[in-house]
């Protein structure tokens, strides 16, 4: 085993991740532990902007954008937490142009905006331009820029080391144990804080959006140690995925004037949100293209869950779709074949954001229970997070935002934590329990292929915890994912080398997304209404009375021990949905 000393450990290197650790190195000794090279994380692949009210373009206000953000969520979102989001967005906005993001301009040389879904003017009167973007390529950029300032604040980074296990001591945090993918070691990295900023997991699903690295290591490690997740149930699909693939289209092509069609070449959408047509939030389109499928509508026409429609960017001409969307262009032209200049696009709806995930307070600050009881010196931001600003729904370029306002407030409360922080524990316990449990994958005796158990695992969590679910299905999926788990206890990697054991690596990333997959699947038959991204055909109505609340999921051994925290509705009154 190889021991580090730092004061603070950031786990994973995407841009809350960063952003985290660029405030927190200000003061302290800090180190960035991811299994990607950093500038290969999944922010990177967020393609259409980041939303700030700057009025740029159109008259806006934070407090719209805050709005917006609540009942885009349906009135989950932590509504003191929404405004935290939306004023200090403007700022998180213009300390990325100050740290050198080449956003868009505008002629008079201001940074330019685009619509983007369910964001309005006047609290829902009309679309507003509030999304700012670098082409189609703002979280490669924000990466790019954070990274660059992370170097120049000397940041140590632990490139392709795989987090396994984290050092708790009652609730007080000491480190976390990873494994060196280049040479199959064990390393301790002890710290009086620690930071996840894993990312999503999407992976438990066939179709997604999410990047192979996606597997929810953060939540998972945390939950195995008795760590609740929160809102686990909503589980967003975004509309315009890549046909069969999953690759993501942005909702920057809708929101530079990009139209969903049918096969009676119908623009649909005028039918299911008149006001915001096809910029209405994700959940509301993705179940419309899924009605639309269903009802035979899709463009094969054969009423199957596979079938596709056509999102049409004919009409904005190829000098746009050139400078503002130039890598979605290049994506379509790659894996379908397509010129969007002269043909409509094949999408169909694909897994894309984790709205649940590790519950904490606004400075990141890890929550074990539903009276607000803190961890100490443990923290969590980003997607692998529920700070509770997306609810049961999240808005298009509110991820972004997301990263870089909680993860600023993150490491600004690390420093501050840091002056006064007592000495980690040592560690050897996590660390022993890390190599016993890599032995016993490595120990060459015979067992069930990983692969089919993750295979199982997608289709099933697919079809039975998807865009629409009901409580039969749901069931179907809670008692396969046990029988899963218990197959996994026997799997032993194929290949026992040392270096860059990738079976190894597989098989970690399996265990994390089958409990992930577990505590969905009981999250979701558990909630008896509809709302947002979970939407029941057994109970299609929102239940303000009975489920206004948020669900708070402990893993314990193959049960999943279920409580609730309520929600803060002390600005807007929770009310229907309309677009």
């Amino acid at each position: 085993m190889v021991n580090h000393e730092f004061e603070a450990v950031i786990v994973g290197a995407g841009g809350s991740g960063l952003y985290a650790a660029l405030e927190a190195s200000k003061g302290a000794r800090t180190a960035v532990v991811s299994k990607l090279y950093p500038i290969r994380s999944h922010t990177g692949a967020a393609q259409g902007g980041i939303s700030a009210a700057l009025g740029n373009v159109e008259e806006d206000k934070p407090e719209w954008h805050a709005f917006d953000t609540v009942k885009g969520g349906d009135y989950l979102v932590d509504q003191n937490v929404a405004m935290i989001l939306a004023e200090e967005a403007v700022q998180a906005v213009y300390d990325l142009e100050n740290r050198g993001l080449p956003f868009n301009r505008t002629p008079e040389g201001r940074i330019d905006q685009r619509r983007f879904g369910g964001h309005t003017r006047n609290f829902g009167e009309a679309p507003v331009r509030r999304a700012c973007y670098a082409a189609d390529r703002t979280g490669h950029m924000i990466l790019q820029t954070l990274y660059q300032q992370c170097i120049k604040n000397e940041v140590s980074f632990f490139d392709e080391f795989q987090v396994v296990d984290v050092i708790l001591e009652g609730r007080r945090c000491g480190g976390v144990v990873a494994v060196e993918l280049a040479t199959g070691e064990i390393h301790v990295l002890r710290a009086k804080a620690v930071l996840f900023a894993t990312g999503g997991f999407g992976r438990i699903f066939k179709v997604t959006s999410n990047a192979y690295a996606n597997t929810g290591d953060g939540p998972a490690v945390l939950a195995r140690r008795g760590v609740p997740l929160e809102d686990m149930e909503f589980f967003q699909f975004h509309p315009t995925g890549i046909y069969r693939l999953g690759i993501l289209i942005s909702e920057a092509v809708r929101g530079e004037g990009g139209i969903l069609r049918n096969n009676e070449d119908e623009r649909f959408m005028e039918r299911y949100a008149p006001t915001l047509l096809d910029l209405a939030p994700r959940d509301m389109v993705a179940r419309a293209m899924l009605t639309e499928i269903r009802e035979g509508k899709g463009i094969r026409g054969d009423r199957k869950i596979d079938d596709y429609l056509h999102l049409d960017a004919t009409h904005l001409g190829r000098e746009t779709l050139k400078t503002k969307l130039p890598d979605i262009t290049s994506f379509v032209q790659t894996y379908l074949g397509v010129d969007p200049a002269e043909a409509p696009i094949p999408v169909q709806p694909t897994a894309h954001y984790a709205m649940g995930g590790i519950p904490t307070d606004t400075h990141g600050r890890v929550v074990a229970d539903g009276q607000g009881t803190l961890y100490e010196g443990l923290y969590a931001v980003g997607e692998c997070a529920c700070v509770s600003v997306h609810g049961a729904n999240r808005l298009g370029t509110n991820s972004l935002l997301d990263l870089v306002v909680f993860g600023r407030r993150a490491g600004i409360h690390i420093a501050e934590y840091l002056k006064n922080a007592p000495e980690p524990a040592d560690g050897a316990e996590a660390a022993e329990a890390a190599q016993r449990w890599i032995e016993t994958l490595t120990d060459g005796k015979k067992g069930p292929h990983g692969g089919y158990i993750r295979e199982e695992m997608q289709e099933m969590m697919m079809s039975d915890v998807g865009i629409y679910r009901n409580g039969e299905a749901m069931q179907r999926a809670v008692e396969t994912m046990k029988s899963l788990r218990q197959r996994y206890a026997e799997v032993r990697v194929q290949d026992t080398a040392k270096q860059f054991n990738t079976d190894l690596l597989e098989l970690i990333e399996l265990r994390n997304l089958l409990d992930l997959a577990l505590i969905t699947a009981v999250s979701a038959e558990n909630r008896k209404e509809s709302r947002g991204a979970h939407a029941r055909e057994d109970y299609p109505d929102r239940d303000d009375e009975g489920w206004l609340k948020h669900t708070l999921a402990w893993l314990e051994g193959d049960e999943v021990r279920l409580d609730y925290k309520p929600v803060d509705t002390s600005v807007w009154e929770p009310k229907p949905r309309t677009y």
